[in-house]
């Protein structure tokens, strides 16, 4: 198994994880708790990536952010370099193809969260985002963690968006999927079946924690 492809895969997992938790906390705190008559529209934004297949999102995402359009011009300007074939490509395809997973099971906690306790809350005088950040966010952290444990093992997994945008670039962009697919390729099975097999014991554990913590705070409900 490659160790520099695990190293650089998990870094990415984490990186595109702590990025995406800053930005799908308030999103998802919009989506569930705000008025306007237009979310339905960011929430089927947000989605797009569970029904595009992984190499269209890449296909699109390598053009948009390539030096043919304004958009990859001003990047490339910025940082010397295009996204396309780097490590920070990387992330940024992977908080794009991760986003569904952030957002929606924070949406579903938030919207869980019973409304007669952010109504007390607003009552006494607190403002939205005081309710957010003091009375939805705590009630709705089992789903704070599902969503990050979610986002880690989905980036962890992909394969289309990452080779689309980032090549198999030894060092830089060759994650552990597009080196478990070189190693069936060589029919290095062996090698394969080491990798796969980590990555199938992480994926048990992550969802593990998961569905162990709901089922303890359920169980800790009936008894009160």
């Amino acid at each position: 198994m490659e160790t520099d492809a695990l190293i650089l895969t998990l870094r990415l997992a984490l990186t595109t994880t702590a990025l995406l938790l800053v930005i799908a906390i308030p999103l998802a705190g919009w989506l569930a708790l705000g008025r306007t008559r237009w979310r339905y529209v960011v929430e089927a934004v947000v989605a797009l990536p569970l029904v595009l297949p992984p190499t269209v999102l890449g296909f699109y995402l390598l053009v948009g952010l390539g030096p043919l359009t304004a958009v990859g011009r001003a990047i490339t300007h910025l940082l010397g370099h295009t996204l396309a074939f780097s490590f920070t490509g990387l992330v940024v395809g992977s908080m794009v193809y991760s986003l569904p997973f952030a957002v929606q099971p924070m949406v579903a906690g938030l919207r869980a969260v019973d409304q007669s306790y952010l109504d007390a809350a607003a009552t006494l005088g607190a403002v939205p985002r005081r309710v957010f950040a003091r009375v939805a966010l705590p009630l709705a952290k089992g789903s704070m963690l599902a969503a990050a444990v979610l986002t880690f093992m989905h980036t962890v997994g992909e394969f289309g968006v990452v080779l689309m945008l980032g090549g198999n670039i030894p060092g830089k962009t060759r994650t552990i999927s597009i080196a478990i697919f070189d190693a069936v390729e060589n029919f290095d099975y062996a090698s394969a079946n080491r990798a796969s097999l980590l990555i199938l014991v992480l994926s048990t554990i992550a969802l593990l924690v998961v569905y162990a913590r709901s089922m303890f705070v359920t169980a800790r409900r009936r008894d009160e």
